[in-house]
């Protein structure tokens, strides 16, 4: 796993993974290694969700940061998995524990997600993930994924 390039632009992203706008909430990946991933997403009044989550005080709802950090983890997945068809694989959030928020990401904020792989079991992982805003804790969860490894039968 080279960490030396990082991955600069969403279409990069989205050769990791099947999210799509709105969808998508990583921009970049600043670097990586086989444990841990520092990804970037820098938030926008045009995000979908500030048009209900506040209207008046626009705030990004802890599920989406979260979330976040679970796609972020899920690109770590596929580039420690780069030499064993990844393009073959999906991964599913499973479970998310002792999820604390700290700070309200508002609309011109750029969020820092650091993810670090706690453990895996068989296609089975643990993370654990924090979220920062100008060097401000604003979240931090535990979580688990599935990865899924899809046959070619599937892809038809």
């Amino acid at each position: 796993m080279n960490n030396d390039d990082p991955i600069e632009k969403a279409q990069e992203v989205m050769k990791l993974i099947p999210h799509r706008y709105p969808f998508l909430l990583v921009d970049r990946i600043l670097s990586y290694d086989t444990e841990s991933l520092i990804a970037i997403k820098s938030v926008t009044i045009n995000e979908p969700f500030f048009q209900g989550h506040f209207p008046d005080r626009p705030i990004m709802p802890g599920v989406l940061i979260v979330e976040a950090m679970a796609q972020a983890a899920s690109c770590l997945v596929v580039l420690e998995n780069e030499n064993k068809d990844s393009a073959n694989l999906s991964v599913f959030l499973m479970k998310i524990d002792k999820a604390r928020f700290r700070k309200p990401i508002t609309p011109g904020d750029q969020i820092r997600m650091e993810v670090k792989k706690e453990k895996s079991r068989g296609d089975i992982w643990q993370f654990y993930g924090k979220s920062f805003v100008d060097d401000q804790l604003a979240c931090e969860a535990s979580f688990a994924a599935m990865v899924v490894r899809l046959d070619e039968s599937q892809n038809d």
